[in-house]
């Protein structure tokens, strides 16, 4: 059963280089939850892995452009940096010459609804004198070390998800189901794609008012993936059952600096549930914090996001049923150089209602559809959430939430971009737009503090309650 919905899915990828997508409609797939009994899911077979040689790159997009050539081939994607960047620089834009082709807005948005989310849609219809989607050329920027595509393909014959799939096995270093067969493992996918070794983030967040004001929030973010560790095995990550560790202190304002939080995500999360501490200034203690996930409000989020709306999303995926609803091709922001700039400011940026559409650059891509819909008897405030996965990356470009009434709720979109040093394809900016209250939440601002540190060092020791306790101190 499992390897026909993985040839059923091979003969979509097949057919998008041979039929139009002017007018994109979603490439049925059929695929449906595929567990059953509890069962975990085949493994493909060398012969359809060999694939990520060959019609497919090596993370299983398509290799070959669409029809009417507006989006390229994959040639590979950036493989070096500019001739003058050097380490710690904010990224120049490698495309600085690119002219905008086309601008969707309120007043053509019906003739480009084909490639727009309906959450899309409705942020241009909810803030019709401003928002504003620029489209340029279509750049399949998105790279990764060779070591990483060598380690996807072992992943592909080998990657299993473990019962309820509720975390995986087989797998070591980037995406686990390059040729995924159900909405499970792409969103897997997009968990584990690869983000480096190792980074320090420095930056923050902002929830500006209607009318435009905004408190800054800082964080300093570390982030250690042994997951992805050059050489990291399956056997030694199950045996550790440790997938990255992640550590975040407020910086500013003063009210919050010192606030502190500890995650440490498991592989197997049957085995041992995701573990998270925090550090209150006020009592001066570290305690366990078993709601840091699901439907819990965001570290001073204003309630504008929830946890799992971290980095698009995370953390167990046992509330909803996943359904892989097959591809399409989507306006998407992407080489978001002149987002991510030091020569602009987060005033620059941050607008009443969403942010500043002329800085943000948007191509058409073809993007893998998962559907999240809440299972009977769970509770969630999100009753379906619909992912945009960029096929190049596995990052989720965009997401379209409902609320318990089937009504949009919010729009979560994230500006991409590659981090040519490392390389790899990340968000520069993570945004979740609240229809209802009509606010939203920008993550990630990053332009007025320090690049992010992709060659910094990190041990484990520094994982632990007791080291988030010393330095919520200081």
């Amino acid at each position: 059963m499992h390897n026909q919905l993985r040839k059923s899915t091979l003969k979509t990828e097949q057919s998008i280089k041979h039929s139009s997508m002017k007018k994109v409609a979603l490439l049925t797939v059929a695929v449906s939850l595929a567990f059953v009994g509890g069962n975990a899911v085949a493994k493909i077979s060398p012969q359809q892995a060999a694939k990520l040689d060959q019609e497919l790159t090596p993370l299983g997009a398509v290799r070959a452009g669409n029809a009417d050539g507006s989006i390229p081939a994959w040639t590979g994607g950036i493989t070096k940096p500019p001739a003058n960047y050097k380490k710690g620089d904010h990224h120049e834009d490698p495309y600085p010459d690119d002219k905008i082709l086309y601008t969707v807005d309120a007043k053509n948005v019906d003739k480009y609804k084909s490639v727009l989310s309906p959450g899309q849609v409705k942020l241009i219809q909810t803030y019709p004198k401003t928002y504003r989607m620029n489209v340029y050329k279509t750049r399949r920027s998105a790279s990764f070390p060779s070591y990483v595509y060598d380690a996807i393909k072992a992943n592909a014959t080998r990657a299993e998800l473990v019962e309820g799939g509720n975390g995986i096995k087989g797998a070591a270093i980037g995406v686990p189901f390059p040729i995924p067969a159900n909405g499970l493992e792409a969103i897997w996918n997009h968990i584990l794609r690869y983000r480096g070794e190792a980074v320090a983030r420095f930056g923050g967040q902002a929830a500006p008012t209607k009318s435009g004001d905004y408190t800054f929030i800082g964080f300093d973010d570390k982030l250690l993936l042994p997951y992805d560790k050059k050489g990291a095995t399956p056997s030694e990550l199950e045996k550790t059952n440790i997938l990255f560790k992640f550590k975040q202190k407020v910086t500013e304002p003063a009210r919050l600096a010192g606030t502190a939080l500890l995650v440490h995500e498991t592989m197997d999360q049957i085995k041992t549930p995701r573990q998270a501490w925090t550090y209150n200034t006020g009592q001066r203690r570290v305690r366990r914090a078993p709601n840091v996930a699901y439907d819990a409000p965001g570290t001073a989020s204003d309630g504008l996001r929830t946890t799992d709306d971290f980095d698009m999303f995370n953390g167990a995926p046992n509330r909803y049923n996943w359904t892989l609803k097959g591809k399409q091709e989507l306006l998407i922001p992407y080489n978001s150089y002149r987002l991510h700039s030091d020569k602009v400011q987060y005033k620059d940026i941050l607008l009443p209602g969403h942010i500043n559409p002329d800085l943000v650059r948007y191509e058409k891509h073809r993007v893998w559809v998962v559907e999240a819909n809440l299972k009977p008897n769970t509770r969630h405030i999100y009753k379906k959430r619909v992912f945009y996965i960029d096929e190049d990356s596995w990052q989720i470009a965009v997401t379209d939430i409902y609320d318990n009434r089937d009504e949009l709720y919010r729009v979560g979109i994230a500006y991409a971009l590659n981090y040519y040093e490392v390389p790899t394809q990340w968000s520069t900016l993570e945004v979740f737009y609240d229809l209802q209250s009509r606010r939203y939440i920008a993550m990630g601002l990053d332009n007025q503090a320090k690049m992010y540190d992709f060659s910094v060092k990190l041990k484990d020791k520094s994982f632990t309650p007791s080291a988030l306790r010393r330095e919520g101190r200081r």
